[in-house]
């Protein structure tokens, strides 16, 4: 599974008050931590104002890249903040995210397809602009939109990380078979392509949010999620992604499972 942390992020209030503050050592502790526990990319979200945004995610990036060598996922919701951010970064990394909404794409993709920028990877969620698809088929049909787009600009699947667009199960009348086909049929069709979300939004609104969380990942992985946007400090979940993935076959003799608790990754907390 391909984890990506979340963690750094102006949304999450300890965050939005470490940014204000330029407190750098919270700040690089929350991502040497995700690190240690496993993530793959590290998430930089700045969450301010248009007009400082690209100044603090240049501040964010920097100080990630002090404590780790992962690539950064460059989270924002404006397209030219991405693409600028993208000299800070010391390695290929992510674009979070482009869609069919606006001009997104159109200044995503062709920047992707530079020949420098080969091995970028990108997020791409199932919306246009007018809005979240409320079923499985206008979502496939965004999904297409996508695609020919990627074929135009040159861009392999195997870049692409299709964010399906998880919701809140309790506003959902069929539980998350509706995203489960999606995925299915994204899947069947691009075998190469990555399928990712962000887990916490199933279970908004709803008790024990992290049971939720876990029954939804194991669903999701079996529907063909192989990409998530989660915090890998929860050590939960991170064991129920190794389990899952030696029960799927995806784990040869579960030995990453087996790695991972050796290291102590999952299970119960070592004492010291």
């Amino acid at each position: 599974m391909i984890i990506i942390g979340e963690k750094i992020n102006g949304s999450i209030p300890s965050v939005a008050k470490a940014i204000q503050e330029k407190n750098a050592d919270w700040i690089r502790d929350l991502a040497r931590k995700q690190t240690e526990a496993g993530a793959t990319f590290i998430d930089v979200c700045a969450s301010v104002e248009d007009d400082i945004e690209v100044e603090t995610m240049k501040w964010l990036i920097d100080l990630v890249q002090e404590v780790t060598d992962l690539p950064i996922a460059v989270d924002s919701p404006n397209p030219h903040t991405c693409v600028e951010c993208m000299k800070f970064c010391n390695k290929p990394g992510m674009i979070n995210s482009v869609s069919m909404e606006g001009d997104k794409i159109e200044t995503v993709f062709p920047v992707l397809a530079k020949p420098e920028n080969e091995k970028w990877e990108v997020a791409a969620l199932l919306n246009g602009d007018t809005g979240i698809p409320k079923n499985a088929e206008d979502r496939l049909t965004v999904f297409h939109q996508i695609m020919d787009n990627a074929k135009k600009y040159n861009i392999d699947p195997s870049r692409i990380h299709i964010d399906p667009l998880v919701e809140m199960l309790c506003t959902s009348e069929d539980g998350i078979s509706m995203i489960v086909e999606v995925m299915n049929t994204i899947r069947e069709e691009y075998p190469t392509i990555h399928i990712t979300g962000a887990v916490s939004n199933i279970s908004f609104n709803l008790p024990a949010r992290k049971l939720v969380n876990q029954g939804f990942v194991v669903l999701a992985m079996n529907a063909g999620l192989d990409s998530a946007i989660l915090d890998p400090l929860n050590r939960d979940m991170m064991g129920m992604i190794y389990a899952t993935e030696a029960l799927l076959g995806q784990d040869d003799y579960c030995m990453e499972y087996i790695s991972a608790y050796r290291e102590g990754l999952i299970g119960p907390v070592k004492q010291q």
